[in-house]
């Protein structure tokens, strides 16, 4: 997934009008210069109606924070030897 930062997210959906649904969430960012990266984040986000900012960034949050355990594989938890 793309990373985005949270300012970036603030300033693409600046005057936004919640509640929100994503795809008029992803529509507006589009309109106010949403790049790739930023695109592909939001694309990212749960299909549900956003409330605030917040909620944005929280969720945007949660996907990070998942795709960061992924990567690092056994669901986040560092791996150990046997013989320790």
């Amino acid at each position: 997934m793309a990373h985005i930062n949270p300012i970036q997210v603030e300033k693409l959906l600046k005057g936004l009008d919640y509640p929100v649904s994503k795809q008029d969430l992803i529509k507006y960012a589009e309109q106010h210069g949403a790049d790739e990266n930023a695109r592909q984040a939001l694309n990212q986000l749960p299909d549900q109606t956003f409330e605030s900012p917040v909620g944005v960034s929280k969720a945007i949050g949660a996907i990070d924070r998942g795709e960061q355990s992924n990567q690092r594989g056994n669901g986040g938890q560092e791996k150990r030897s046997s013989r320790e």
